[in-house]
Formats: structure tokens, sequence, C-alpha cells
């Protein structure tokens, strides 16, 4: 036997559609039976004030009140035969015929019909309770008698004094034509009712169909279970993720991203509001191509950013904004170019110690022993390494000594002369390396390309520095001058440090994708020298000709130790 397969669930928009009908067609039904309900009582109403006015009418009647009482007079009651010709029949059927009535009935003041539209009940006692009526009050009534359900009214008749009853005068209209009367209004009611079921069936496809796009199609489940994983992806990668909804406001701002911006989180608030900054606002520009990526500096970070568009179909989502952090790219990579610079001396220096034993070689193989101790003592005075940098010596920092000298055997193969100032003093030892060195080999390298660039014979670069103790640690002060053609005429000393700036150009590089990566050097040294407290500024813009442009950055909290030398000094010097 085959088994059949498990109906698949309704979807939660059919479920959502089905529950909004349903609801709609009971509160129409409700809303119907209530008219209905209130229209057959209001008409009911109506029939038993028409009853009674009419019954109050005939019992009023001189004619009937005499006729009654005469009758209520004599010993018994006259036949029915004598009853259905006599008047108080006549006037009763009159009064029936006029109004539509379905009975008018007049008794004496036992309950005898006197008057009745079937003779044939002439003479019996009513169906229904004369008491009220009989004890000289009026009533209107719902009842079913014998000829059938009606709503209706009992006077009593009075005798000449107005005291005594001597009758009753009941008067009813067929509930069969209240109901036609109700019908003939539930009509438009049935229309309201059905025009109302129609435009909630309208309102709840239409509330379905916009459901359906506001959720994409999925269920409720699947929603839940994306939520869940966005968020495990969002907060899990190192990427910055942002996302615009189509309607322009930020919709993801994951944590990643807050880190690299150094912003709160900005959920819900408008794109073209957002304190980002101008170049990362503008990738979500129309007329900008998708694939184009830009590198800026933020929060003392170089990041890559590039936009995409989020589609479903054919339904604009709004854009992506993807950040990477490349500082620590660009720091490996300022590193591996000094280790091969440093390799490359050390080839240069490996070729050198291969003439100088080839020297002493030749110095010891023909006997000049004089000349071949003369040639060690100048090998041992001028050391086993020479960099390219005049006076390194005025830097006692190993670091910085290795790292300057680096720079040098660099800028000397670019053809500059890298020198110390006779000012530079460094006592204490770099505890933070790494801003230290992407500072001041920043300041370098722009200061060599400025040289290169130049119109001057002689290219140098000039380098000073100088530590300042401190409780907290000391401050580092370089100021690196060289000998290109300055600033730009007409360029303003705060524009150098704009992100895509270069010297190479004097002017900004906003495709920083032809540009190599250049124009990020100063505005990541001032970004981070101003997040240590300092702060780097340009102090002379240079001439054409040379000297160029000299540069200072302020580094505090970056070395320790010259504070506890200076104390050692001074003792010493006592002592």
């Amino acid at each position: 036997m085959q088994r059949s397969m498990p109906r698949p669930p309704l979807r939660f928009s059919t479920q959502t559609l089905l529950l909004q009908l349903a609801v709609v067609l009971l509160v129409v039904l409700l809303s119907a039976a209530v008219h209905t309900w209130l229209t057959y009582d209001r008409v009911g109403s109506e029939a038993e004030n028409q009853a009674l006015t009419l019954a109050r009418t005939v019992a009023s009647d001189p004619e009937v009140r005499a006729d009654v009482l005469a009758i209520s007079g004599e010993q018994g009651t006259p036949p029915p035969s004598e009853l259905a010709s006599g008047p108080l029949q006549v006037s009763a059927e009159a009064a029936r015929t006029r109004t539509g009535a379905l009975f008018v009935v007049i008794t004496d003041e036992e309950g005898i019909r006197l008057a009745h539209p079937d003779p044939q009940r002439l003479g019996e006692k009513v169906s229904t309770d004369p008491s009220e009526a009989l004890a000289g009050r009026e009533v209107t009534t719902r009842n079913t008698g014998t000829l059938g359900a009606s709503a209706g009214a009992k006077v009593p008749v009075y005798a000449a004094d107005n005291s005594t009853v001597v009758g009753e005068v009941s008067v009813g209209y067929s509930m069969e034509t209240v109901g036609q009367s109700v019908a003939r209004d539930i009509g438009p009611v049935a229309l309201t009712a059905a025009g109302a079921l129609l435009a909630g069936i309208l309102g709840s496809f239409l509330l379905r169909r916009r459901l359906q796009r506001l959720t994409l199609g999925l269920e409720p489940e699947e929603i839940s279970t994306l939520v869940h994983d966005q968020v495990a992806v969002l907060q899990g990668v190192d990427d910055g993720v942002i996302g615009v909804s189509a309607d322009g406001r930020v919709s993801v701002f994951n944590a990643a991203a807050q880190r690299m911006l150094g912003l709160p989180d900005l959920a819900g608030t408008r794109w073209e509001d957002a304190p980002v900054p101008d170049q990362l606002a503008a990738l979500t520009s129309p007329d900008r191509p998708a694939a184009d990526a830009v590198e800026l500096v933020a929060g003392g970070r170089v990041l890559v950013a590039n936009a995409r568009k989020a589609l479903h179909g054919r339904e604009d989502l709004g854009w992506v904004v993807m950040l990477r952090d490349r500082t620590e790219l660009q720091e490996l990579t300022r590193q591996l170019d000094a280790v091969g610079t440093m390799s490359t001396a050390l080839r240069a220096q490996r070729h050198e110690f291969a003439n100088q034993l080839h020297t002493l070689a030749g110095f010891m193989s023909i006997g000049q022993h004089r000349q071949a101790r003369d040639y060690l003592a100048t090998l041992a005075a001028t050391g086993p390494l020479k960099f390219p940098v005049e006076q390194a010596e005025l830097l006692q920092d190993p670091y910085l000594q290795a790292f300057v000298g680096a720079k040098g055997v660099e800028a000397d193969e670019r053809g500059v002369s890298l020198r110390i100032g006779p000012e530079t003093l460094v006592r204490g030892q770099v505890t933070e390396a790494q801003d230290v060195t992407t500072v001041l080999g920043n300041l370098i390298d722009n200061a060599v390309n400025a040289a290169v660039a130049g119109a001057a014979a002689e290219k140098w670069v000039e380098l000073e520095v100088l530590d300042e103790p401190g409780d907290d640690g000391g401050t580092l002060h370089v100021v690196v001058a060289d000998s290109g053609d300055g600033l730009a005429e007409g360029t303003d000393t705060e524009a150098v440090f704009a992100e895509g700036f270069t010297t190479a150009t004097g002017s900004l590089n906003r495709n920083n994708r032809n540009g190599g990566g250049q124009g990020f050097g100063l505005a990541l040294a001032r970004q981070l020298a101003r997040r240590r407290g300092g702060d780097v500024t340009v102090l002379d813009r240079g001439s054409r000709g040379g000297p160029g442009a000299v540069f200072m950055a302020t580094l505090p909290h970056t070395t320790a130790g010259a504070a506890a030398r200076t104390s050692e000094t001074g003792k010493d010097q006592n002592g």
C-alpha cells in the first residue's frame, strides 16, 4: 500500500489571508444579524403602537361603548349568529379592513368574544389573557393566538361614566406582515453587508500582497533564521559592513565598521546625514561605477571601501558598503621594504668585505705586514657596517639607528643623501615602534620624493630627532627638511594633509588606484600623531630651487628611559 505524502503547510501569507477573510465574514454576519434584529424590533414596535392606536380608537367609539355595555348588562351572551350580524361585528370588521390589521376583537367584561374576524369564534372566550385590559390597563403584546403570531394591543372599554370597565378591544397585526416589512428594509442592509465583505476581501488580498513584498515571500521561520544568521555573520566577520536601505537610511552598521570608523552604531540614521568620510558617502552615488573602490584614512587606519547594489529579483534593496582594513598590510609592506633595503645593504657590504679580505690577503702574500696592520686598524675604526647616513651616532636608540640607516640606503640608491641634523639628541628608547616608524617613515619618504623631484643639484634630506622626558613616557619631536622645491604657490598648508594629496603632483589624487596608493602618507601620519595627543605640521613652505618644505611631528608617550639616564648623568657629574 502506497503511503500518501503529507500535505505541505499553508504559507504564512495564505494563513493570514484566510484568517482575515474569516474575521471580515464574521464581522459582516454579526453586523447584518444585529441590524436585522434591530430592524425587526423597530418594525414590531411600530406595529404594536399602530395596534394600540387602533384599539384606542375602537374602544373610544360611543356606539361601541354603548353596544358593549348593553350586551354586558344582559343575562348571558347573545348567540353567535346574532353577534355575527350585530353592530359590533360590523364596526370591528370595518376597522380591520380599513387598517389592514390581522384582527380586531371586542369582548365583554368576562372576555367573551363579541366581535371576531372568524364568525365561528364568536361567543367563545379569547385565547389570550384579557385580565390586564379588563383591569383598566392598556397593554401591548406579541403572542400567538388562533389567527397566528401577531403584534398587538389590548385596551379597556369603559361605560359612559368612564370608570366602569365593561369589556376590552384587542387589535393585532400579523408578524408575517412585520417580517415582510423587515424583508423590504433588509435589502439595503444585505447590499451594504455584501459591499463590506467585498471590500474586506479586496483589502485582505492587498494586505497579503504587501506582506509578501515586505517579507520578500519569506516565512516567519525563515525570517527568524535569516536574522540569527545575519547577526552571527555581521558580528563575526572582520570586514566592516554598512547596509543602506532603498529609502536612504542606514539599516546595518556592524561592529567592525564601528571600530574602523570610530563611530557608534548609526542604524536608523539617514545616510546623507551620517558622519562618515565624504569619499565613503560618495560610493553610493548612482553615477559612480559599482566596481570602483577607494582608499581612505579614518580613525588612524587606511581603509579600502567599495559599494554594491543589493537586488532581490527586480526589487532594489539599497546598497551594501564593504570596508577592509589595510593598515596592518601597509605596516607589513613597510617592514618588508625595510628588510629588503637592509638585505640590499648587506649584499653591498658582503662585496665590500670580500674586497677588503682580498686586499688583506694581497698584503700578506707580498709580505707587507705593516700595511696589513694599518689597514686592519682602519677597518676597526670605521666599524663592520657603514650606512650612508651622516652623524647616525646621534641616534642612540638601536631601533631608530637601524630604521634610519635602512632609509639612508634606500635614499642613497635614488641619489639622495640622508643626514642627521646637529640638534639631534635621543637618550631614551622607543616604546611605540609601530607608530614612530609609520610617522617617521612617511615623512622621510615624502621628503625623498620631493628631493628627487626638486631642481636643486645637490639632493639631500635632513632629519632631526629630539626626545623630551616625561613621567608617563617621553615625547619624540621629529623635524624633516629636504632640498626639493617646497609647496606649490597657492597650496594651503592644511591641504597637504588631505586624503589623496601627493607632493608628486602637488594636487589631490582622487583616483587612488591609479595613483599607486600615494596621497595617504601625510594624512595617516597626522591622524596617528593626533590620536596620541600630538600633531604633524608644516614649519616652512620652502621655495623653488630649494630648500624645500619643513615638516614637524610631535609624538607623545613614545619613548622611555630618558629621564633615568638624565638623572644618572647628573649624579655622575655631581659625584
